[in-house]
């Protein structure tokens, strides 16, 4: 048994983000997009969610706040990556922010496996997940929110989606939370006022199995939505294989 097993990369459709990734998505993976609001997390989510997302591989994404997905969509189709034409049929929207609501995380959990088990997609999203984080811990539900990320994993694993946890995290801390020790990849999204103007950086915090590029790569968005600028190394500068800034385990 010394064969190897392959891993098919994914193109995310984002210019310069396969290149920082190693070659792209990790299919199947488990990934998380974090930063601050209003650093484009949900954009480049929804980015590389049409480039993916057809017949044979649908996408389901999850909203748990308040905001109805009407209101999220109508911001969403003025970037021309948005394709209408995929909507129902290749994509839906589900709001669970009822079921968040309730505090009852079984229930959240039932609600996400019956959408997904009746839709069957190849693509899972949920924004945001620190929502259902600040209830656990509103609600005194800690243990229950790890045993919610632990059960989330195993369907995942199960139904074989490369799936998207979006959260509003300006840091990535492993000890604290257990779903960055479950994650197969991170991305870490920042935004800073350099004069004027407002600049825009990108980190794989967390790749497994992958060569991606670390330290920070400049991004920016416009009306096509997002565009990675891989960082250029350094003469004599080796790029370690693989990114382990939170662990490669």
């Amino acid at each position: 048994m010394n064969k190897k097993v392959s891993i098919r990369k994914l193109a995310t459709g984002v210019p310069g983000l396969d290149a920082v990734l190693g070659g792209g998505l990790s299919e199947f993976s488990f990934n998380i997009l974090a930063g601050a609001p209003g650093a484009g997390k949900t954009t480049l989510a929804q980015q590389m969610m049409f480039s993916l997302a057809n017949v044979d591989r649908k996408a389901i994404f999850f909203t748990v706040l308040g905001e109805p997905p009407l209101k999220m969509l109508r911001y969403q189709q003025q970037y021309s990556f948005f394709d209408a034409s995929k909507l129902d049929d290749c994509i839906r929207f589900v709001n669970v922010g009822d079921e968040v609501s309730s505090g009852d995380f079984e229930r959240v959990l039932a609600r996400i496996v019956q959408e997904v088990e009746e839709f069957e997609p190849g693509l899972v999203f949920v924004d945001s997940f620190r929502s259902i984080a600040k209830a656990a811990e509103r609600d005194g539900n800690g243990n229950t929110l790890q045993n919610f990320v632990q059960q989330l994993g195993m369907h995942l694993t199960h139904w074989q989606a490369t799936t998207f946890l979006i959260g509003e995290y300006m840091t990535v801390d492993s000890e604290t939370n257990p779903v960055f020790t479950i994650a197969d990849g991170i991305l870490l999204l920042m935004q800073s006022l350099n004069r004027d103007s407002v600049l825009r950086k990108l980190q794989v915090a967390k790749s497994r199995g992958q060569a991606a590029i670390g330290g920070l790569h400049t991004f920016k968005m416009s009306d096509e939505g997002i565009r990675v600028y891989p960082r250029t190394l350094s003469a004599g500068v080796q790029q370690p294989g693989v990114a382990t800034s939170v662990g490669a385990a």
